[in-house]
């Protein structure tokens, strides 16, 4: 996942204009519109295609059962809603920001916040879930190392990687996501083969449900887990300023990019449960390892290596995208400005980075990738639900001419469907999310009394406060 926005707009005393942007920002030099529809489409493929599903499979099979392709297309269908909000919302105000601009022109800048503060912790959520996936079975099919050994290195690597600059962490991602996606492409054609041949079970495809859950409940809850594995398409709004026509570009590109990946996803879930007995499935942090074994034909080494560079490159990503969040959060004086601190040579924020992977890493070591991955879906779901009412209330106010618009009742569905996902969270992961909540209504807080005190301290008054733009 790339860098996502803080929201700079509006949340120091700015005043939004129709369109989304301030009365600061209409000074500012605007940022070149390059991204065209194919190239908006793959950078989007390449942000949804990740490390997830090659580390939760086995999870949402023991949630759901053997059909471990109806979790991963529930998933994708829930998706898809909150990802209309999303292109009615980056055509209408085609700027950098994403979730935190929406949400501060809808609600304010402390929800703002909260939408920005909530994205930085799932990126380091997500950072912890893939550190532990690291140290799973593909590693174990090369060395065999104590988990929280593995989690040390590999987060202190991903740092250094990521501290010597964004230049040299995105062209590795660029030979990364190829091999990423090949090794998927691997999978579902081992699976078809374990088919022809007959040693594959097709049966499993429509088993649903757990001794604990019934079909209903057991899909809900792995598409929870399956949730993680979309995840990434919300970053793109901060693209759309730079795509040179974002009103027919994005949506084209966004639900594009979406109905691949949840094809290759749904292709991928098929082939492993047809391949491989569920229980194995569940039992093993390496679940698409357990597809070549049981195919043979490929080496398990070499696809080990394939699923490890796949891992490695989603917290890279990830690891970018949180320390640079942030970085701009506290440059936007949201954080402690300590974040701000820049190595002298390298111009990489060494402190966000810091703040950023410490933090991980206490996680990986306590969490399991399960209870992480669905922390970070919990958190996701608080942004996106504040992103589908946001589409609503700014449904009357003016924006970029002939922007996409979607019909109301999806937002609303959007907003439902975040609810419903949240019921099926466990408590423990309620309650990590709530502390995460706590601390973002706290911090919150502080950015508001600033700009009162700086009203005060000029005699403005009232005027250094965030202020709704009227109804056009």
């Amino acid at each position: 996942m790339p860098c996502v926005g803080t929201g700079r707009g509006g949340t120091r005393g700015d005043v939004p204009h129709a369109d989304g942007n301030t009365s600061d920002d209409a000074s500012r030099p605007q940022l070149r519109r390059v991204l065209s529809t194919r190239l908006l489409y793959f950078f989007i493929l390449g942000d949804v295609l990740g490390a997830g599903v090659y580390v939760l499979v086995g999870q949402v099979a023991a949630a759901s059962g053997g059909a471990v392709w109806v979790p991963l297309l529930t998933a994708l269908l829930l998706a898809l809603l909150t990802a209309a909000s999303y292109a009615e919302l980056a055509t209408k105000y085609p700027r950098a920001g994403g979730a935190s601009h929406y949400a501060t022109l809808a609600f304010g800048p402390a929800a703002g916040f909260v939408a920005g503060f909530c994205m930085l912790a799932a990126g380091i959520f997500s950072v912890a879930a893939l550190a532990r996936g690291f140290a799973g079975d593909y590693l174990s099919a090369f060395v065999t190392l104590p988990v929280a050994l593995v989690a040390v290195v590999f987060l202190a690597v991903l740092a250094l990687v990521n501290a010597r600059g964004v230049k040299e962490s995105t062209r590795a991602n660029v030979v990364a996501t190829l091999i990423e996606v090949g090794g998927l492409a691997v999978i579902v054609a081992l699976g078809v083969w374990l088919l022809l041949r007959g040693d594959g079970d097709p049966g499993r495809l429509t088993e649903l449900g757990t001794a604990e859950k019934g079909t209903a409940a057991a899909v809900l809850s792995g598409s929870v887990l399956a949730y993680y594995s979309f995840v990434g398409f919300e970053t793109s709004v901060n693209v759309a300023e730079e795509t040179r026509d974002p009103r027919r570009s994005y949506p084209r590109a966004l639900f594009g990019a979406l109905a691949t990946a949840g094809a290759v996803y749904v292709l991928v879930g098929a082939a492993a449960s047809a391949a491989v007995p569920t229980e194995v499935l569940a039992r093993s942090s390496g679940p698409l390892l357990e597809v070549v074994h049981a195919a043979g034909g490929v080496p398990p080494l070499l696809f080990s290596a394939v699923a490890l560079v796949a891992v490695a490159n989603g917290a890279l990503l990830t690891g970018i995208m949180a320390s640079r969040l942030a970085y701009g959060m506290a440059r936007d004086g949201l954080l402690p400005s300590v974040l701000t601190r820049l190595l002298p040579r390298r111009r990489t924020p060494w402190a966000a980075i810091t703040a950023t992977t410490v933090p991980a890493l206490l996680l990986a070591l306590t969490g399991s990738v399960a209870a992480l991955a669905a922390t970070l879906v919990l958190l996701l779901l608080v942004v996106f639900l504040l992103v589908n009412t946001a589409v609503l209330v700014l449904r009357r106010r003016e924006g970029a001419p002939g922007h996409f618009r979607v019909p109301a009742a999806l937002p609303v569905l959007g907003a439902a469907s975040c609810v419903l996902l949240a019921t099926q969270v466990e408590a423990e992961v309620w309650l990590r999310t709530a502390v995460v909540l706590g601390v973002a209504g706290v911090l919150a807080v502080v950015p508001a009394v600033r700009r009162r005190r700086a009203g005060r301290a000029t005699g403005t008054g009232r005027d250094g406060e965030w202020r709704r733009p009227p109804p056009a």
